[in-house]
């Protein structure tokens, strides 16, 4: 909204007008007459849309003289001590899992039922040393989810790892963009196992094979239960925005699912904009 090019003549009747006055009354001086027009004005340039994917930076603690000293120790220990663990716990689930995996995967293509329960119980380890490397604290509420036909889940997103937080408790089966390179791979390889559906946002005959696959598979019995983020981005946290009705569209019973972040110790807000 330019303010200063329109021309607030051209929406008032002539009668309103003093028509001996050749100066031009803009949008501007009518915002300044009305301070209930201002609040209107700025409540469109800040709406509440708007407030959903913006990032919220924690506010300074270590400003002063005798506080600056605690927070140069927390370095220390966070990047001296706490960071190394972390990396050795990850590297430790690492080899764990690859060590594993890998053999479950080729050895026992011919028995595809052990297979796929050992490949489950293999990538909830591996989420579960991930949320270990971070000495991340989930609560969980209510019922865990059940391997039932015929019901998809649905949760909020705000980061990429809400899929890894969910994944550790229970193997969902999710519908993901697919990617190049190396996250690629990781969807080839260990995501295709837990029966992941793949689409492309640029090829419009991808939604209709996606749409289908679905269909068929929230009613197998033993399938994974499947997990849809329906905002179809990122969000802060703070707010949710309108879901996109294709996961209520699937004739089964919706099961939701919050995932609500401790902003303590960390903003998980995954900002694609930045």
């Amino acid at each position: 909204m330019d303010i200063d090019r329109p021309n607030i003549e051209e929406y008032l009747t002539p009668d309103s007008i003093n028509n001996t006055s050749h100066q031009k009354l803009l949008l501007r001086d009518l915002l300044d007459i009305s301070p209930v027009l201002t609040e209107a004005a700025g409540a469109i340039i800040d709406d509440s849309f708007t407030r959903c994917f913006k990032s919220n930076p924690p506010e300074r603690w270590n400003w002063n003289i005798y506080l600056f000293p605690l927070w140069c120790f927390g370095v220390v220990v966070r990047y001296g001590i706490l960071f190394p663990v972390r990396v050795l716990v990850l590297t430790i689930g690492w080899i764990i899992f690859l060590s594993s995996f890998i053999p479950v995967h080729f050895l026992l293509k011919g028995n595809d039922k052990w297979r796929r329960k050992l490949e489950r119980y293999l990538v909830e380890l591996i989420c579960s040393f991930f949320v270990a490397s971070w000495t991340g604290v989930v609560k969980y509420h209510g019922p865990r989810p059940s391997m039932r036909p015929q019901q998809v889940f649905v949760a909020n997103h705000t980061s990429m790892i809400d899929f890894i937080v969910l994944e550790q408790m229970t193997a969902f089966a999710v519908i993901m963009q697919k990617h190049p390179g190396w996250v690629g791979l990781l969807q080839n390889t260990i995501l295709d196992s837990l029966g992941c559906i793949w689409f492309n946002r640029t090829e419009a005959t991808d939604r209709e094979i996606a749409a289908r696959k679905l269909r068929e598979h929230i009613k197998g019995s033993d399938n994974n239960p499947l997990l849809i983020f329906p905002e179809g981005t990122c969000v802060n946290n703070q707010y949710t925005v309108m879901f996109k009705k294709g996961a209520f569209e699937l004739g089964c019973t919706v099961c939701p699912i919050a995932i609500k972040y401790n902003k303590i110790f960390v903003d998980a807000f995954w900002n694609s904009r930045q």
